[in-house]
C-alpha cells in the first residue's frame, strides 16, 4: 500500500474512532460523576444511541472526505481546525434533531458533555496523528517547485511556515535564478525535462508552479508537459499580491481563459463589525474578572517607586482619532531625561531608536519593568481600552503619529479598525520583525479579517506569549 493511501486510512480511521468514543467517554464521565446513570439517562436507551453516534461517525468521516477532502487535500492548520469544529458543531445540531423527532429521552448533561469531549478529542487527534506521520516521513511529499524569482522563494517560505501540510521542498527547477535561492539550501535543477523526470519518479509527488509574470508561455507549458506525464498533483500560485484571499470566490467564464475573483471586504459589513465589537466586551469583561489579583498585585508593586502605576500613551486609533493606550508602567520616573540624554551621547542607541522607536537595551526599564514586559503584563490595563472601545482584543499595533509615516499606501488600512491588544506582529516575532513587515502584517490582516482569524490570533498569542519571543 503507498504511503499516502495509508496515511488517508489512518487519519479517517483515527477521526472515527475518537468520534465515537467520545460517547462512550461521556457515558463513563456521566457515570462516576453521579455514581448512577439511570438518574439522568435510561440505560436502556444505550444501544439506539450508540446506533446514532454510529451512524453520525460514519457521516462525519465521509463528510470529511468527500466533501471537505481532509484526507486529499492538504490544508493550513487552522483553516482545517475551523472545518472540524463546523462540522462537528452541524452534527450536534442533527443529532439534537433526530432526538427531537424520535421518542428517545433527551439528557442535556450527555448532550453537552459527549460534544464538548468531540470538539477536543477529534481536532486533537488530528493534529496528533498527523504530527506523527509527519515526524515519521509517512506523511510527507516531495515537492518540487517551478521558478527561481521571487515568487518561487515566496512559495517555499510560505510551505515551510506550514509544516502541517507535509510538503518537503525537494528541487527548485529555474534557468534564471534570484540571488537569493541559492541561500535557501535547495537543490536548484536548471537542465532539461527529461533531467527532471530522471530525479521525480513518483507520481504522487507534488509540483507547484510559481513562475513570474513574464513567464506566462513557460507557465502553459509546464502545466502541458505535467498533465502529459500523468502527475496529478500540481499546483499553481499567481503572483497576484496585495488582495483579499479570505472569503474571496473564484468563478470562470465557460470557454473563455478568465478568471474573476470576487473580493470580498469583510470588515464592511455591519454584522462583521458587531459580532466583532460583541466578541471585544464579553472578552475583555471575562478577561478583566479573571486577571483581577494580577492586576491589583502589580499595580501596588509598580507604584511603590512613588510615581503612578498606570499611564496612558498618545497612540493613533480608528480614523485618525487620538486616544491615551493604557500601560502599566515598565519605566523609571524620569525615562524622557534618561532617553534624552542617552540619544544625546550614544549615535548607536540613537539609530536604533529612529529605526522603529525601539531599544533593545532600554535603560530606563526598571527590574519590574523588565519581567512585565517580556510576559506582556504590561499591556493588561488595555483591556479597558478595549471595554470602552477606544481598542479591540485583535488588531493592528497601535502606533504614534510619527510612525503613521511608515505605512505609506497602506495607512488606510490602518485607520480602517481599531488598534489591537494582540495582531500578526506580536505572534510574529514582535519586536525582531522589522517595520515594513509589521506593515504588511497589519495590512493583511484588515484586508483578511474573519473571527476565526481573531480566534487563532488570541490562540498564537498565548504560545508568543510563552516563548517571549521578540519581547523587551
Amino acid at each position: 500500500m503507498k504511503k499516502q493511501t495509508l496515511c488517508k486510512y489512518i487519519l479517517a480511521f483515527t477521526d472515527f474512532l475518537l468520534f465515537y468514543f467520545s460517547f462512550l467517554l461521556s457515558l463513563e464521565f456521566l457515570n462516576l460523576w453521579t455514581g448512577d446513570l439511570n438518574q439522568y439517562f435510561p440505560t436502556e436507551q444505550i444501544n439506539d444511541r450508540l446506533l446514532i453516534h454510529l451512524f453520525l461517525g460514519i457521516v462525519c468521516v465521509s463528510w470529511f472526505a468527500l466533501r471537505l477532502r481532509h484526507y486529499t487535500y492538504r490544508k493550513p492548520f487552522w483553516f482545517e481546525l475551523k472545518e472540524i469544529i463546523r462540522t462537528l458543531a452541524i452534527l450536534a445540531i442533527v443529532e439534537l434533531a433526530t432526538i427531537a423527532f424520535s421518542k428517545l429521552y433527551f439528557s442535556r448533561y450527555l448532550w453537552v458533555l459527549t460534544w464538548s469531549i468531540s470538539l477536543i478529542l477529534v481536532p486533537l487527534g488530528r493534529i496528533l496523528v498527523k504530527n506523527y506521520l509527519i515526524r515519521t516521513k509517512l506523511y510527507l511529499k516531495d515537492t518540487i517547485i517551478i521558478g527561481g524569482g521571487k515568487n518561487a522563494i515566496d512559495a517555499y517560505h510560505a510551505l515551510v511556515s506550514e509544516p502541517y501540510l507535509g510538503f518537503r521542498v525537494k528541487y527548485f527547477v529555474a534557468l534564471d535564478k534570484h540571488p537569493d535561492l541559492d541561500k535557501l539550501g535547495i537543490p536548484v535543477i536548471n537542465e532539461t525535462r527529461q533531467s527532471l523526470w530522471e530525479l521525480v519518479t513518483k507520481k504522487s509527488d507534488q509540483f507547484i508552479i510559481a513562475l513570474e509574470d513574464y513567464e506566462n508561455d513557460q507557465r502553459d507549458s509546464w502545466l502541458r508537459h505535467l498533465s502529459k506525464q500523468c502527475y496529478r498533483s500540481v499546483s499553481v500560485i499567481p503572483t497576484l499580491r496585495g488582495l483579499p484571499l479570505y472569503s474571496t470566490d473564484m468563478s470562470f467564464l465557460f470557454s473563455y481563459e478568465v478568471m474573476l475573483l470576487r473580493v470580498n471586504n469583510n470588515l464592511a459589513k455591519r454584522s462583521s463589525r458587531v459580532l466583532k465589537r460583541t466578541m471585544d466586551i464579553v472578552g475583555s469583561i471575562l478577561l478583566i474578572i479573571l486577571t483581577s489579583p494580577i492586576l491589583i498585585w502589580l499595580y501596588f508593586a509598580i507604584k511603590q517607586d512613588g510615581g503612578n502605576a498606570i499611564y496612558g500613551h498618545l497612540r493613533i486609533g480608528k480614523n485618525g482619532k487620538p486616544f491615551k493606550c493604557l500601560k502599566f508602567r515598565s519605566m523609571v520616573v524620569n525615562s524622557d531625561q534618561v532617553l534624552h540624554d542617552l540619544l544625546a551621547c550614544d549615535e548607536v542607541a540613537k539609530a536604533e531608536w529612529e529605526k522603529d522607536f525601539k531599544l533593545k537595551n532600554d535603560p530606563r526599564v526598571t527590574k519590574i519593568g523588565a519581567f512585565i514586559r517580556q510576559t506582556s503584563l504590561d499591556e493588561l490595563p488595555q483591556l479597558f481600552n478595549v471595554l470602552v472601545g477606544q481598542m479591540s482584543l485583535v488588531g493592528p499595533r497601535p502606533v504614534v503619529s510619527d510612525e503613521l509615516a511608515y505605512y505609506k499606501d497602506n495607512l488606510d488600512y490602518y485607520l480602517m479598525v481599531k488598534p489591537g491588544m494582540t495582531g500578526l506582529w506580536q505572534v510574529s516575532g514582535r519586536n525582531d520583525v522589522d517595520y515594513d513587515t509589521r506593515v504588511y502584517f497589519d495590512s493583511w490582516y484588515v484586508k483578511n479579517w474573519s473571527l476565526w482569524n481573531d480566534i487563532a490570533i488570541l490562540f498564537k498569542t498565548i504560545t508568543a506569549v510563552r516563548k517571549r519571543a521578540g519581547a523587551y
